[in-house]
């Protein structure tokens, strides 16, 4: 029997653990190398790793749900089983309980690396990103140890793929330098007593459980940290939309034949950039590993988008540099494409502000929570018919909104905050300056 242990791959630079979001294979079945295996999610994407061997899967050895260290062994194989099974047809497993907390293992001391570099498995997943060089996480760090540039290597692997084979090919033959060790598992997470709620009692007392893990537990992570670290500060104020609206309209009207839905979002991205630039600490962050604050002389805006998988924000690069209807036209595929489950991860990533609308659902205002480690966050709510006062001091019909912004009270001072949200109510109440160079 040849017995073969699969640990979780370095999934992308910097990821030290990954959540067992559900298995497609079962214990005792038939593999065949890049078969789907198991999907994985981590801070910054969700990602499918296939097979890396033809063999039986003899032992998993992680729950969905478990949070486990990469380099951890997850899955062990036995390759002498593989000569009569189904290969990866047979069906995917039932979905197990979450283990009550995550599985972590002692990595702390490895086993010794093979002087010489011992036949690896083949590649266990396949990562594309825009721009880069499709390998897998093993090839990529293979690649690392070897001193090789992966963008001056010829792929062979499906789709250009670079392979273990293409880096020895690439280095003339020559033998790698010895494995690294793996890191030692990540510190343990803070943790309190969990809470358990008893089964209800009686009849008529219907309950339902689900498992408490993936996009749904790495949102409450998230909130949490936000929550726990930056000192939240929620300013608001109301925003006389009149004039907007009517030129909302005619720009609506202008690109309705190029298919384009110009929203009022857009209008709003470009006064917060001109708020941006008035008052750049606005568009910061804190830099808590070197205790510096980092001003972004960049506008990449995330946009929190409702999905039926959980929130997601995704990001709308350089929104400076781009006009009413291009923003309106990227806003229209990006939230597509999140709704879809079709957006990539460099779209996932580099945001310095985030916008939450729920204007569409209703309320009056609300108090977001910051996308940490952001500054900032700026919520959109409703617009609503209500009497308004003119210049001329006459009681006239008119529109209103409330935005509200939740800010860290440690980078920026109340004050700061309001006279950024004032440059914001100019340009909104006088929106035709967006349109005449002010921004």
């Amino acid at each position: 029997m040849t017995i073969k242990e699969f640990k979780l791959p370095d999934i992308g630079e910097g990821i030290a653990e990954g959540e067992i979001v559900s298995w497609k294979v079962s214990e005792g079945q038939t593999v065949k190398e890049e078969d789907e295996f198991v999907e994985v999610m981590t801070d910054k994407a969700t990602v499918m790793i296939t097979a890396p061997y033809d063999g039986v899967v003899k032992e998993l050895k992680a729950k969905e749900g478990d949070i486990v260290p990469v380099e951890s062994v997850i899955a062990v194989f036995d390759l002498d089983g593989a000569g009569g099974g189904s290969g990866g047809s047979a069906p995917a497993p039932a979905k197990q309980e979450a283990a009550p907390a995550a599985p972590k293992q002692d990595t702390a001391k490895p086993e010794p690396a093979p002087a010489q570099p011992a036949p690896e498995a083949p590649a266990a997943f396949e990562q594309a990103e825009p721009g880069k060089v499709l390998a897998a996480p093993a090839t990529r760090k293979r690649a690392r140890e070897m001193g090789i540039d992966l963008g001056k290597v010829e792929g062979t692997g499906p789709s250009g793929r670079v392979t273990n084979e293409d880096l020895e090919r690439h280095a003339g033959g020559a033998a790698a330098p010895a494995a690294k060790a793996p890191a030692a598992s990540p510190p343990a997470r803070p943790t309190h007593a969990p809470i358990s709620i008893p089964p209800a009692a009686g009849q008529g007392q219907i309950e339902e459980r689900i498992p408490f893990r993936g996009l749904r537990r790495k949102i409450a992570d998230a909130m949490s940290r936000s929550k726990n670290t930056a000192a939240h500060f929620t300013y608001v104020d109301d925003i006389d939309v009149t004039e907007l609206v009517k030129l909302r309209k005619e720009a609506k009207a202008m690109y309705a034949d190029d298919g384009i839905n110009v929203t009022y979002l857009p209008f709003i991205m470009k006064a917060v950039v001109e708020a941006h630039r008035k008052f750049p600490m606005m568009n910061s962050a804190l830099d808590e590993s070197t205790n510096e604050l980092v001003i972004k002389h960049y506008h990449n805006f995330g946009i929190a988008t409702d999905t039926e998988q959980g929130l997601i924000v995704p990001v709308l690069k350089d929104v400076d540099k781009k006009s009413i209807a291009q923003l309106a036209k990227e806003l229209q595929e990006l939230a597509a494409a999140t709704r879809d489950g079709k957006v990539g991860v460099d779209q996932l990533q580099g945001g310095t502000f985030t916008i939450t609308n729920a204007g569409n659902i209703g309320g009056l205002f609300a108090t977001p929570v910051i996308n940490f480690p952001e500054v900032a966050i700026l919520g959109v709510h409703a617009i609503k018919q209500t009497p308004v006062i003119n210049a001329a001091g006459e009681i006239v019909p008119g529109s209103v909104m409330y935005l509200s912004v939740s800010i860290d009270h440690r980078i920026v001072d109340g004050a700061t905050g309001a006279r950024w949200m004032n440059v914001i109510k100019d340009l909104l109440e006088n929106p035709r300056k967006l349109l005449l160079g002010a921004v």
